[in-house]
């Protein structure tokens, strides 16, 4: 699915079927930025050739800063048996959210989509490069927005689009249909129910009494500088693209730099035998052909000996500390701490550089976490509407706890290690310790205590 041609033919349909002109949210503008985020992470960027190698950083900086979002994250829903049923879907999703986030964080945004099927509820993940928001509201949320879902069968393509549009407290979710053998036009309309894998779908649904769109929209919360106007999200590299392709330029050139130089021996040809199986061809010592290249002299052995030895010095350390210094400043415009895909040890930075790089680092995974929680949030509320409206499970109330690592900052030893010096100096209850550093409740905390002084056991750390 090409990404900015579907937009254009979804803008096409719309104001087919609409008595005002529907002016989409996405612009072409914001469209390809999103076309090229992708390819960067798929390792397709248009700058790279054979003669300009990838190295990769798209993926490995959107895989790092999920993995960040993500590390020790726990989500429950409880409090009744709705909670129950709601949790079921909500941990199966969960137990793979680091690899969709990834997604979300390379391009920009994700879209969680609950739908009912015969077993209950399931969720879909609909990445960047598949959904097509069409409006928002003034506070930032989806108002109107086209899923895009293409089959191949044979020569035919088949088109669905599903559009969920809010307008007041009606919500009105209409799948069309189209059949193709191009991919350059949506081709001919049909009933969505005529293609099997869609049969069970209605062609238009209405909802009375709600708030919002019924699925959960994260997006990566950092400022648009490629298109300010826009409220969608941006990739976590979307302000290094030019610095990542400069870091492929310089990658390359160090593979070159090994390959240029490799050791060779150049070799006259009168002291090569003949391949006796092909005469066009010699025989090289134990087949080592990459090392020996045959060479024709002319002038003879006088002038140039028959045998010479190619080994030329490698130029790694200036190549490298080049190299090294361009991750360092895609680490900057990509709110990395230094050393994270840069060389750790060559980090030639004051403590206090180093402190404010790691908080750098943290603020960006703290308010992405933040973004996670607010779609997770709108995720388990869209459950529970397509529960409420096809009686899936009984009505209740439920709570949702969320609890975020933040250890990328705190060294958690360190930490543990000032808080007993506070409880030796008397600064810190010594249940309080308890309750921080091994999960116990604070009446939990102070029996174990006072089973402790009875039984004559020092706390830790006490003389």
């Amino acid at each position: 699915m090409n990404f900015t041609r579907m937009m254009s033919l979804i803008a096409k349909e719309l104001n087919k079927t609409s008595e005002t002109q529907v002016d989409m949210a996405l612009t072409i503008k914001m469209a390809t930025q999103i076309e090229l985020w992708s390819k960067m992470f798929q390792n397709k960027a248009f700058w790279l050739n054979k003669n300009v190698k990838s190295c990769n950083l798209p993926a490995a900086i959107a895989s790092e800063i999920a993995r960040l979002v993500t590390l020790e994250l726990k989500s429950e829903i409880s409090g009744s048996p709705r909670a129950e049923y709601l949790q079921k879907p909500y941990a199966k999703m969960l137990k793979d959210i680091r690899r969709y986030v990834e997604y979300g964080c390379a391009k920009g945004g994700l879209v969680f989509k609950p739908y009912v099927t015969e077993q209950g509820i399931s969720i879909q993940f609909i990445q960047a490069d598949a959904f097509f928001p069409v409006s928002f509201d003034d506070s930032g949320n989806i108002t109107r927005c086209v899923f895009a879902e293409q089959m191949r069968k044979g020569q035919l393509i088949f088109t669905r689009l599903e559009d969920h549009e809010l307008k007041g407290d009606k919500l009105r979710i209409m799948n069309h249909a189209y059949r193709s053998t191009t991919d350059a036009t949506l081709g001919t309309e049909i009933p969505v129910q005529s293609v099997q894998e869609w049969s069970r779908l209605e062609y238009e649904v209405v909802f009375s009494g709600v708030s919002k769109v019924p699925f959960g929209y994260f997006k990566v919360p950092l400022a648009n500088a490629d298109d300010t106007d826009s409220p969608l999200g941006c990739s976590v590299y979307s302000r290094a693209v030019d610095l990542i392709r400069e870091a492929d330029v310089r990658y390359s050139q160090i593979s070159w730099e090994y390959e240029a130089k490799e050791a060779a021996v150049h070799i006259g040809e009168s002291m090569l035998q003949d391949d006796p199986n092909d005469k066009s061809k010699k025989l090289y010592p134990h087949g080592k052909d990459r090392l020996y290249r045959p060479l024709t002299f002319d002038v003879g052995a006088r002038d140039k000996p028959l045998m010479d030895t190619f080994s030329p010095d490698i130029r790694s350390d200036p190549l490298f500390k080049g190299f090294n210094a361009q991750l360092k400043l895609i680490e900057f415009n990509c709110s990395l701490a230094y050393g994270t895909i840069s060389d750790p040890q060559n980090v030639d930075k004051t403590a206090e550089e180093i402190k404010s790089s790691k908080q750098r680092s943290y603020t960006l995974v703290s308010d992405t976490q933040m973004a996670l929680q607010d779609a997770l949030t709108d995720l388990i509320d869209a459950i529970d509407f397509y529960c409420s409206i096809y009686n899936l499970c009984p009505y209740g109330n439920f709570d949702v706890s969320f609890d975020w690592d933040d250890s990328i900052v705190v060294d958690a030893e360190k930490e543990r290690l000032q808080d007993m010096q506070e409880v030796r100096e008397g600064l810190m209850p010594k249940w309080k310790y308890k309750v921080k550093w091994q999960g116990l409740t604070e009446k939990q905390a102070k029996a174990e205590l006072a089973a402790e002084e009875s039984q004559g056991i020092d706390f830790p750390g006490d003389e």
